[in-house]
């Protein structure tokens, strides 16, 4: 599933493609925001982490799981 993350102060945001589930990526976002110091960590779909400081997540857009399509035929 896709999960956008935007931070203050940046003028990007963090895109990401989680294997993790829409639940998931809820509990650490709320996680890491009821603490200060705390980090938003996720992980994609090759392993590799994501951190990013607690107090400067401005939003988290999660996504659809989406599958993927493969070959001509009619929908």
């Amino acid at each position: 599933m896709e999960v956008k993350i935007g931070v203050q102060h940046a003028p990007r945001e963090i895109v990401i493609e989680s294997a993790q589930t829409a639940d998931e990526v809820k509990g650490a976002v709320e996680s890491a925001l009821g603490k200060s110091s705390e980090l938003l960590v996720l992980e994609d779909e090759h392993g590799r982490k994501v951190m990013v400081p607690g107090d400067r997540v401005a939003y988290v857009e999660i996504g659809e799981a989406s599958g993927r399509k493969v070959g001509f035929g009619t929908l």
